[in-house]
């Protein structure tokens, strides 16, 4: 059987993630809102950046370290927040933790994790942020603020892409929900997948582990839905940033004003993000969007990219157009649902392996280096 060190690129890992998971698994992971056009963008248009790379430049001794809002990182990369990691492999966000920890990677928990807040802290190693949503009840948004505190999280991201639930048709098609249940028309290809279906017969039930206790006996969907809050605005935002005492930043905006904005509710930095094309489609995708985020914000602001990086040259062009660092989501998950741990590992592995590469080809010893002098954008 296929594992993830037969895989030599995120797109291998993507595969095996297809012939392991159950198809409302692997369609979840990779599918987004209406047409997918956003997802598209964010995907293709790293392909309209051309590199220049300089000759004969001593590259022996990278440095790849970056500081993010007085953060550490030993690497310009980190995993990004995903909700309900044990849909795709039993060792869910545990698992993150851990391959993440092993190459020094750090790492992120959704308020909508499927293991706690304190289960994911133990596994974790290094910097650890903790991701929230713009919940009606900020009575809960104190108390999972105060935990992931005490549990030792770094830094808070608010999410503000998702006043509502983005129309993501794949999931419809094939009635996702969390719990996952098993339909007639699914159970062929539960039993298609015998290690996906094996591992969620003989785990515990998969549900939101930071709020199956304010549910009240409702679907956790329902309880999500109820909670999203289509009034909130800045003022708001600027109440969340006042219940977190460490660097803070804003995930979710494309357009410089809002990024201005984040910046005078008291946030660090922001991650410039559509959600990966699982909301507004036909949005602008991050990596389009950064520059002129950049050019407004200034050098010394911390900006993330979140969206499209799918090769460790992504990610140089993205620092070349002036990130600081980039998240993701979907590299890992495809490891995760294809091979846990271990293919969690890998997806890190390949992407650090071939920023390296890509680095010492392109001239650049350290992430300082990386300029717009590296990068060419095409016009369409």
């Amino acid at each position: 059987m296929a594992s993830a060190q037969t895989c030599f690129s995120i797109a291998d890992l993507r595969d095996l993630a297809k012939r392991r998971a159950h198809k409302m698994v692997f369609d979840y992971i990779d599918g987004a809102a209406d047409d997918e056009v956003t997802l598209a963008r964010n995907n293709g248009d790293f392909s309209d950046i051309s590199l220049v790379h300089r000759a004969l430049v001593d590259c022996m001794d990278l440095d790849l370290s970056v500081s993010l809002a007085g953060l550490d990182l030993s690497l310009p990369f980190f995993c990004g927040p995903s909700a309900g990691n044990r849909l795709f492999h039993k060792d869910g966000e545990r698992a993150v933790a851990r391959a993440a920890s092993a190459l020094d990677v750090a790492c992120s928990l959704s308020t909508l994790s499927s293991v706690s807040i304190e289960d994911f802290s133990a596994e974790a190693q290094g910097n650890t942020f903790f991701q929230l949503y713009v919940w009606k009840d900020h009575g809960l948004v104190r108390e999972m603020l105060a935990r992931a505190k005490a549990a030792g999280f770094n830094a808070m991201m608010l999410t503000v892409d998702l006043a509502v639930h983005g129309n993501r048709e794949r999931d419809w098609h094939n009635g996702l929900t969390i719990p996952p249940v098993i339909r007639p028309k699914q159970v062929w290809q539960a039993l298609s997948k015998p290690a996906w279906t094996w591992d969620y017969l003989t785990s515990p039930r998969i549900g939101y582990a930071n709020l199956s206790s304010h549910s009240g006996g409702e679907s956790l969907f329902d309880f999500v839905s109820k909670q999203l809050d289509q009034s909130f605005t800045w003022q708001e935002a600027q109440a969340f940033r006042e219940m977190w005492d460490g660097p803070a930043f804003i995930k979710g905006v494309v357009h410089p004003d809002d990024g201005k904005r984040a910046l005078a509710c008291g946030y660090d930095g922001v991650i410039v993000s559509n959600h990966g094309g699982r909301q507004l489609d036909t949005d602008i995708s991050p990596i389009r969007a950064l520059p002129a985020m950049r050019e407004q914000l200034g050098a010394d602001v911390p900006i993330v990219l979140d969206g499209g990086v799918r090769r460790g040259t992504d990610i140089i062009k993205a620092l070349c157009f002036g990130a600081n660092a980039v998240s993701f989501a979907r590299p890992y998950l495809f490891g995760l649902a294809g091979d846990g741990e271990a293919g969690v590992r890998r997806a890190l592995w390949l992407l650090k392996d071939e920023l390296e590469r890509g680095m010492t080809l392109l001239g650049a010893k350290s992430v300082k280096d990386l300029t717009q002098d590296f990068v060419q954008l095409s016009v369409r």
